[in-house]
Formats: structure tokens, sequence, C-alpha cells
């Protein structure tokens, strides 16, 4: 097989394999990744150290020979509300009224599980398909690769204003996976051809939205401040200042992406694992937690880090609503413009009710509810003080 019919075949059997885009890139600098130092230096990166490994601006370091990036993308839009279309005085039925929100990436199975199994067909099968040796590496957000740049320059889509991957058809609601390998494949685009265009124009929506300022210019994220960053990756306490702005966010963000125009019509996922799953019981939400399932495993680590010390979630002594002002705005006028379609509030939508007795004291979510139905997390008390000191 040549080159050419490689790259073809591999794209061919990520597809059969149930990936939605597949492409390849080259090993090789790229300006992204040049950026990585200066961005670091700014501090943007907060506590993710990790992100300093100086692997990552050049994968030839994590694979010697390395030759090309295979590069595989899963949509996981479910076909449930986004955050800013559901009110936040909405409650479920079983919802007692304190309840928060959760990123709809952690709805269903650890995505890490997911791509990787795929991932690791796609190699298996690479294998036998060829019938020669060479060297490999899958990753899914577990290696020092960016897989946002490979995905670009693999033919994948654009690298947004919210720094997110865009695809034209598809939208941004995709977990990327990635092959690391010394086979010289060819890359998806010509020699000639460069990247999908950017297609973000004028469109400030995803930088008006963001309720902490996150997005501090086009393209550029200060995690410090992002709300992703703040519920899953800080070890620390929240910064008093950015506590009002948060709301119900209680583990990762979407409103970046819920008001990008280029999600209004992007496509549902068909796979079940990405969809919520209800929790019968709260014995049942107890004991999830010791299961060895892929979703007990993705429960216990979300429990984890919503019960880690430090995480207050609310601003202490507030009372009523906490505004979320620039989320209002974008909404309304996305509303006003019709350009969403509409989308049933059924009973699976997610709750995102806080009382004022709630935001005056720290609340965790069990394991389970992070996969409840309602997409939402009923949020217990854990005590009537407040965890506020650092861990």
């Amino acid at each position: 097989m040549t080159a050419e019919e490689q790259t073809r075949w591999v794209i061919n059997q990520a597809q059969a394999l149930g990936f939605d885009l597949c492409g390849v890139a080259p090993v090789e600098d790229s300006a992204e990744l040049q950026f990585l130092p200066e961005w670091l230096a700014r501090g943007y990166g907060g506590e993710m150290d990790y992100l300093g490994d100086a692997r990552r601006r050049s994968p030839e370091r994590v694979l010697a020979g390395a030759r090309s990036l295979i590069v595989c993308a899963l949509n996981y839009n479910t076909p449930l509300p986004y955050s800013t279309e559901v009110p936040s005085h909405s409650v479920t039925e079983d919802s007692s009224g304190t309840s928060g929100w959760i990123s709809r990436y952690a709805w269903g199975d650890d995505y890490h599980d997911v791509v990787r199994g795929k991932l690791e067909a796609l190699l298996e099968a690479l294998r036998n398909q060829l019938g020669q040796p060479f060297e490999a590496r899958a990753y899914v957000d577990t290696g020092p690769v960016a897989e946002r740049v490979a995905a670009k320059y693999a033919g994948l889509g654009w690298l947004a204003k919210n720094t997110c991957l865009i695809h034209p058809q598809l939208g941004s609601w995709l977990f990327l996976g990635v092959i690391l390998t010394t086979l010289d494949l060819a890359p998806s685009l010509a020699a000639a051809e460069a990247p999908l265009p950017d297609l973000c124009g004028n469109c400030r929506l995803c930088i008006e939205a963001c309720p902490t300022g996150a997005i501090v210019e086009p393209y550029v994220l200060d995690a410090r401040r992002c709300i992703s960053y703040l519920t899953i990756e800080l070890r620390g306490t929240i910064p008093e200042e950015l506590r009002p702005a948060m709301g119900r966010m209680v583990f990762g963000c979407d409103i970046c992406q819920d008001v990008c125009p280029w999600n209004r019509q992007a496509p549902e996922t068909t796979l079940a694992a990405f969809l919520p799953r209800p929790i019968a019981s709260t014995n049942e939400t107890r004991n999830l937690p010791r299961q060895r399932s892929e979703a007990g495993q993705m429960a216990r680590l979300g429990s984890q880090r919503l019960r880690r010390p430090g995480k207050l979630r609310c601003a202490p002594g507030h009372d009523g609503p906490l505004p979320n002002r620039r989320v209002a705005r974008t909404a309304g006028r996305i509303s006003r413009r019709r350009h969403r379609r509409a989308r049933p509030l059924g009973t699976r939508s997610a709750p995102v009710t806080l009382d004022s007795a709630t935001r005056a004291r720290t609340r965790c979510a069990s394991a389970a509810e992070l996969c409840s139905a309602s997409c939402g997390v009923r949020i217990p008390p854990v005590s009537d003080t407040a965890y506020i000191h650092s861990d």
C-alpha cells in the first residue's frame, strides 16, 4: 500500500469503528505550539504544571522517529437542552430545589475509556492490515500531545476564539483522540492545502457570554478564570471575586460552546454511552463509587473533586440568585434572533436552582448523581460550615 492508500484505509476504518471524523497530520512544528511558552509565562495555565512539559512542543520527543499523528473525533452532543436554554428556576420532579449544573461531557461514561477503546481497536486493525512493525502510542487527554492543534492540521476544523476545535458540520461537541506513530502516512491535507479557514468572523458571543471573563482576548484563554478549571483542576480555594459569577456551575462549564452559532445545528450523538443515566435510589447513589464499571470510575472522579476541601462553590452569605449577566444578555440576544432551533424542555432537562441557604455554605454532589438523568446534580449538604481552607 502507498502512503496515500494507507491514510485512506485508516480514515475508512476509523469511521467503521464509530468515529465521526478522522484525519492524519504530519509531525512538525506549528505556530500554536510555539505560542505555548508565552501563554504559560503569562500564568494562564494556573496550577496545570504538566502543560509545561517540553514534549508538548515536539511530538518527536514523545516517540522517537514519530512521523504521523492520526486524529479521531467523536461527537458527544446529546439531545438535551444547553445550559443557556434552561431557566435558573427550572427543577425536575425529584429535585429538592438544591441543584447544580454538570458539564455535558461528564453526563455519560468516561470518554477516556470510550475513545481509547476505539483507538486501540483502530491500532490493532492497522497492525493486522500492514503486517509490518511500527511504533505507536494512543492518547486521550492523557499524553503530552496537543490534540486540538493536531486536529487542525489533520483537516478536522479550526481553532475558535474560545480555543475549542470547531468543525463546520459537527460544531465543537467533540472528544479527540490521537495515535502518534512512526508510520509515514500521507497527510490528509495536501502539501499546498491549508487547514480549514477560521470562520469565527466578527462573532464575539463566546467572549461576551463567559461569566468570569476567562477568554481574555480572541483565541486566548486564561485558565485561572475558567469555570472548568476552577471546578476541576484547581486544588486550592476558588478566588472570592470569581465565586458569584460561577452561579450554578459545579463541575465544568459549557457556556462558551452553548452560545456558539456553529453548535446551533450540531448533530446529536447516537452513542448511548454519552447519554445521562437515571439513578434509581439513594442507596444506589451511595454504592456507585464502589463499582468497578466505567461509570463508577467516572463518578468517583467527579465525587472526589466536588468533595475536595477548598471547593467553595457559591458566594458565602449571598442571598438570592447569583447574577450571570453576560450569559443572560447573550442568551437573550440569541433567542430574539431566533437562531436556535426549538428544543423541548422535558423531565430530563437540567435543574439549576440554588436556594439562598445553599449558596451560604459548601455543597457537594454524591458520585452517582453526576450521571443523573436530569443532567443536573442535587447537592446534599455536608455541613453547615463552608469548607474554605486549602488542601
